[in-house]
């Protein structure tokens, strides 16, 4: 043993530094893994040196004999943190991914010959058709270890699960007996520690795993919580005390559509600020974490696709325009700040729209059982494998909600991932609708805690700290409640006036659908490719997006399920007009026409005949779509109803015929886009010009 942590020291130096020691913790996981071959799950803080553990043992496990290590990794920007790391201890590490599709066979002849020492996968590779059946036996049968970093993505009672993770489940039976497992995380309280353990079968009892579980707490971080009345002081707010928060950070916001206009308002402000979300171009987001860890930007405005992976040692503040859903989600992202500072900041500003958007964020939850039924009754009926495509026609399901549940199903042994698409593989599935249950109410919970942390008059880091079941957890003395020194929340005249103008400035373009769906012609709609130019209506505008921070507010009140119907509001129409104004479209509309609204009729007529009047075009009625036509969860099913619902009444088309120019068409609201593509065709088919869409909000 003596000699074993000789060598594992020596590596630890090569990796941090002639100075670095392991930790008590770090050695016995080391040794359980390396001497015992153990299966271990360690439970430590962001920068604690998890990673270390499994460098150092794939060093000493490679010294005497072992094959590679492989490392189920969750995302590219953590994968290459982790290469350049394992660099740095003498270790050889490959990554095999989305990203390098084309050198897998490369990659695989490295490990095979042995010069690849670690291995890095992303879970979503496991059930790769060609990485499952002619990389994994291979690669299961020569591994030395196997490590799952970020292992609370396996518990669907975690805050980030991801039912790709739930298929090492079934790679661990795989693994040749004696092979050491490690699982990793920094987020997990009692509850994921044990369904963790659960699903990658770390032992049958307790004396089989080895958990190891720190204190969670960082000496460097500065918790507190500035309560603003309104979205635009918050945003002066910010932008007021950015220069005086140290280094450079990341400020997070809870939609793709605030990171944009944030990191747009203080860039109009003389900061160098961007914006990184799961929308951003791949080579934009390596453009802007390189940025960040330079220090070349002050800060990232980030959804929290800027997450686990990232490593800046010195990142100096972490804000957050918007709570997220959970304390342990929290915890996770103020994780990425003070690892290698003696004072970081870590501040909360709450917004009156953070439970809007949550709410949103559960209607994503998996679906009922109803639902995925039609998934299993439509593969039942398949004469082979089905694509996403040909399923998507046939549930009431977004495509994105349709690849979980089929991944959940998948792990589950009810479907099966194929060269073409999915098979069926036992229709006797059982929905565990306690499970899911139980999920939806821990969520809840959650978001109760959430709201505790703000309003506690406690220790907030000793709050978060029992919201993960640390036993370590006492009042840090660093906070706002613990020290008493809050935050001015002054905020001058000048800075909230330019925030409330940012904010309040209205019009967001939306684009024309180009293409129908695939497998309409399975529902009776005889649309199929491409929509011809003169079909398709121009591109058009929205006063705001639903999940603005500034319009946003607004509109949410007045199209939200309870809002009455009322005809525009003056401030609103005012707005709508400045966005008619500055449009600066190729041929002038002659007439206005409105889509017909069962919710809304008062709304969306007053909007249509006002906007008519002051441009002084002719009002010449409405687009009627009779029932049937409600909002379906995918494109095809939303289509669908459109198709039989939508109708142009014979006056509508005469007057459109008659007018001899584009058309105005106005809604309350556009999500998907198909109404006003179905309303364009229809008016093109009856003569009209072209189609110019405006709509009060958009959720795109």
């Amino acid at each position: 043993m003596n000699e074993l942590r000789e060598d594992a020291e020596r590596h630890l130096r090569a990796l941090a530094g002639d100075g670095a020691r392991l930790r008590d913790d770090q050695w016995t996981a080391i040794e359980a893994l390396v001497a015992q071959h153990r299966r271990a799950l360690v439970v430590q803080r962001t920068g604690w040196g998890k990673s270390a553990v499994y460098f150092v043992a794939t060093a000493l496990l490679r010294a005497r004999g072992a094959g590679p290590t492989v490392i189920v990794s969750p995302l590219l920007a953590l994968m290459r943190n982790q290469v350049e790391a394992a660099a740095r201890a003498g270790v050889h590490a490959a990554t095999i991914n989305s990203a390098n599709s084309d050198q897998w066979r490369e990659v695989q002849d490295s490990v095979n010959a042995g010069d690849v020492d670690v291995l890095l996968v992303s879970p979503e590779r496991l059930n790769n058709p060609d990485f499952r059946d002619n990389v994994l036996p291979s690669l299961t049968a020569s591994a030395g270890m196997l490590v799952v970093d970020e292992a609370h993505c396996i518990s669907d009672w975690g805050h980030d699960f991801r039912p790709d993770y739930r298929r090492l489940r079934t790679l661990l039976t795989e693994l040749p007996q004696g092979v050491p497992v490690l699982a990793t995380t920094a987020t997990a309280n009692d509850r994921v520690v044990r369904d963790v353990a659960q699903q990658l079968g770390l032992g049958p009892s307790a004396l089989d795993t080895l958990v190891l579980r720190g204190a969670l707490d960082r000496e460097s971080l500065r918790l507190a919580v500035v309560r603003l009345p309104d979205a635009a002081t918050r945003l002066a707010w910010l932008a007021e005390q950015l220069p005086h928060l140290p280094g450079s950070g990341i400020i997070y916001t809870l939609t793709v559509a605030a990171a944009e206009e944030v990191a747009s308002f203080l860039r109009e402000r003389g900061f160098e600020a961007r914006s990184y979300s799961g929308k951003t171009e791949q080579a934009e987001r390596l453009r802007a974490e390189e940025d960040l860890l330079a220090n070349r930007v002050k800060a990232l405005v980030a959804t929290s696709a800027l997450g686990m992976g990232f490593d800046k040692p010195d990142l100096g503040f972490v804000v957050h325009l918007g709570a997220p859903q959970s304390p342990i989600a929290y915890y996770q992202q103020i994780g990425r700040a003070g690892r290698g500072v003696d004072k970081a900041e870590v501040l909360l500003l709450p917004g009156a729209e953070d439970r809007d958007i949550w709410a949103y964020f559960a209607s994503l939850a998996f679906p009922p059982e109803q639902v995925v039924r039609q998934v299993l009754d439509a593969l039942a009926h398949a004469e082979g494998p089905m694509s996403l495509p040909a399923l998507e026609p046939r549930v009431d399901l977004s495509r994105s909600r349709l690849e979980v549940v089929l991944k959940v199903l998948d792990v589950d042994g009810a479907v099966r991932r194929e060269r073409g698409g999915w098979v069926l593989l036992d229709s006797d599935w059982k929905y565990d609708s306690d499970r899911y249950a139980h999920v939806a109410e821990a969520r809840v919970a959650e978001q109760q805690a959430m709201l505790d942390y703000q309003a506690t008059t406690g220790c907030r880091m000793e709050f978060l700290l029992r919201q993960l079941d640390d036993p370590h957890a006492t009042p840090c003395g660093r906070c706002d409640n613990c020290t008493g020194k809050v935050w001015d929340t002054t905020v001058s005249t000048r800075g909230a006036t330019q925030a409330r103008d940012r904010l309040r400035r209205p019009g967001v373009e939306v684009m024309p659908r180009r293409q129908w769906p695939p497998g309409m012609a399975a529902l009776g709609v005889p649309l199929s490719g491409k929509i011809p130019k003169e079909q398709q209506s121009l591109p058009g505008r929205a006063l705001g997006r639903l999940t603005d921070i500034g319009w946003g507010n607004r509109l949410r009140s007045m199209l939200g399920a309870t809002a009455p119907d009322e005809p525009v509001a003056d401030d609103v129409f005012d707005a709508c007009v400045k966005v008619l104004s500055t449009w600066k479209w190729d041929t002038r509309p002659v007439a206005v026409a409105t889509i017909s609204s069962a919710s809304r009729p008062k709304l969306i007529r007053s909007l249509g005949e006002r906007l008519a009047g002051i441009g002084r075009l002719e009002f010449v009625g409405e687009v009627e779509i009779t029932g049937g036509a409600d909002r379906r969860g995918n494109s095809a099913q939303r289509l669908a109803g459109l198709w039989n619902a939508m109708r142009i009444p014979e006056s509508l088309a005469e007057a459109v015929r008659t007018a001899g120019g584009p058309v105005l068409l106005v809604d309350d609201r556009i999500d998907t886009g198909w109404t006003m593509a179905v309303a364009a065709k229809l008016l093109a088919d009856a003569g009209a010009s072209g189609v110019l869409p405006f709509a009060l909000a958009t959720t795109t």
